[in-house]
Order: C-alpha cells, then sequence, then structure tokens
C-alpha cells in the first residue's frame, strides 16, 4: 500500500484543484467523494473508484472491503495531509477520487410510465443544488433536470449538502430550450413556479406526468418554462416579503405532487 506524508505529493495537490477547480474536474474527468456513505451511494450509483484515500488513525483498513477496490489504489495518508485535503470540518478518514459521469439529455430514461419530475433552471448556489437533490431523493422523483446550469454537478459543496443524494438522482442537465422540448415530446406536463400569470399551487391537477420548475430567487424562470407551461403556479406568501428559499419552495410543490399521487 502506498503511503503518502507529505503535502507537497503530485497527488495531494491534484486532489487539492479537483476540489477547488471545476475546470480541473472537467479537463481530468475526475472528482473527489469524501465521506463512508457518500462513497457507498455512489457506488451504488454506478460510479467508478480511481483511488482511495484513508487516515489510519481515523478508518481502518479493514473497513474498506465493501469498496471493493484492489489494495494497490488504497493510499494512506497521514492525518497532517488528510487534514489539509479534507473538505469538511468533520471527517470520517475516507475519500475517494471518482470518475465522473455525463448527464447528458440522450441518457435520460424512465422507468414509471407516469413521471414526476424536478427541473431547476439557473440555480447557482450549490447548498440549494443539494437541498433539492435531497429533496427529490426524499421523495423518489423520477428525474432532476438542471436547466441553464450555473455550477458542475461535481461541486463538492453539492455533493457535501446532497449528502450523496447526487448519486442517488436521476440527473440530467442540459439548456432550458433542450429541456423544455423534451418534456413536451414526452407528453410531461409543465408547472412553473412564477408570479405571472398563475394560480395557488395546490389547485392544479399533478397526478398525470408531471415537471414543476423552480427558477433563481432573484430573477425567477425565463419566459421559455412561463410561455410553454401547462399552467404557471405560485405559492402564496402571508407575510411581509413575496418569496421563498428555492429550495423550500421545490419541497412544498413536490410534497404536493406526491399527495395528490397518493390519494389518486
Amino acid at each position: 500500500m502506498k503511503i503518502i506524508n507529505s503535502v507537497q505529493n503530485p497527488l495531494i495537490k491534484n486532489i487539492l484543484k479537483l476540489q477547488d477547480k471545476s475546470r480541473e474536474r472537467r479537463k481530468k474527468g475526475l472528482f473527489i467523494i469524501e465521506g463512508q456513505r457518500e462513497l457507498s451511494l455512489a457506488l451504488k450509483g454506478g460510479y467508478t473508484i480511481v483511488n482511495i484515500l484513508i487516515d489510519p488513525s481515523v478508518f481502518s483498513i479493514e473497513q474498506i472491503s465493501e469498496y471493493k477496490i484492489s489494495e494497490k489504489d488504497i493510499i494512506e495518508v497521514s492525518k497532517d495531509v488528510y487534514q489539509k485535503i479534507a473538505y469538511r470540518d468533520s471527517t470520517e478518514g475516507i475519500m475517494a477520487i471518482v470518475k465522473t459521469i455525463s448527464f447528458d439529455l440522450d441518457s435520460a430514461q424512465f422507468v414509471n410510465k407516469n413521471p414526476l419530475v424536478l427541473v431547476l433552471e439557473g440555480i447557482e448556489k450549490p447548498g440549494n443544488i443539494g437541498a433539492m437533490l435531497r429533496t427529490a431523493d426524499a421523495a423518489n422523483l423520477d428525474a432532476v433536470f438542471i436547466a441553464n446550469p450555473k455550477t458542475d454537478m461535481f461541486n463538492p459543496n453539492i455533493i457535501r449538502s446532497s449528502v450523496g443524494c447526487l448519486f442517488t438522482n436521476q440527473i440530467v442537465v442540459g439548456s432550458s430550450e433542450e429541456i423544455c422540448s423534451f418534456l413536451q415530446e414526452k407528453h410531461i406536463h409543465i408547472y412553473s413556479a412564477t408570479l405571472q400569470n398563475s394560480n395557488e399551487y395546490h389547485k392544479n391537477d399533478y397526478t398525470l406526468p408531471t415537471a414543476l420548475v423552480v427558477g433563481t430567487e432573484a430573477t425567477g424562470l425565463t419566459d421559455i418554462w412561463r410561455s410553454n407551461a401547462t399552467q404557471n403556479i405560485n405559492i402564496p406568501m402571508q407575510g411581509e416579503i413575496d418569496s421563498m428559499n428555492v429550495s423550500v419552495a421545490a419541497a412544498i410543490l413536490t410534497f404536493e405532487a406526491k399527495r395528490q399521487r397518493e390519494f389518486k
């Protein structure tokens, strides 16, 4: 087993670049996963591990058998080195270099004949994306579409905030035009969350094939979603403000649709 004790090691420097720079992740087709649960979910989701790094003072080598990786691809690092490359404040002593996968529209497929999907347009904050991936997993949605992406999906903040749900959802990335056309071709009803020409969200029927579309709090959805919607919808505000966090709004819409389907 290889042992690394220096933060100047080229592999350690590369790991730091993969964590910090989306360009580096795209160029090398690699990203970093930290934590036992996240790594297990990635394996279950079909991701390929290149290397596993462990801090033996925290994570025992005997625990690594479940990850089905050759001993030559396991690297032991010192506590100081691990603390340098660990992204999270609290650590479990294990991280991995993993191959990225494609989220192209061509890969999208629905096993469920009556799909329920979530569309996120132009969401920039990784924490919001991660929170909505958690919601999608909790609701067992058929897919999450990322329209006009503002960050790459392998951003470590997305992985952390989604608690590994990046790996449990079917994710599709594309332009708003491409995704809207795809949904229309699949005869999926589009419900766009916007204040313009909308009715209250609970007054609509989501028991048919449905896409729930949310955008940024600052600019909302682009016109393609408003003009091509089956119905524009809103969540009525009863306080002083006129909007809420997008991840909260997505959860409200998602579980209203789930509620209707359960009692259909």
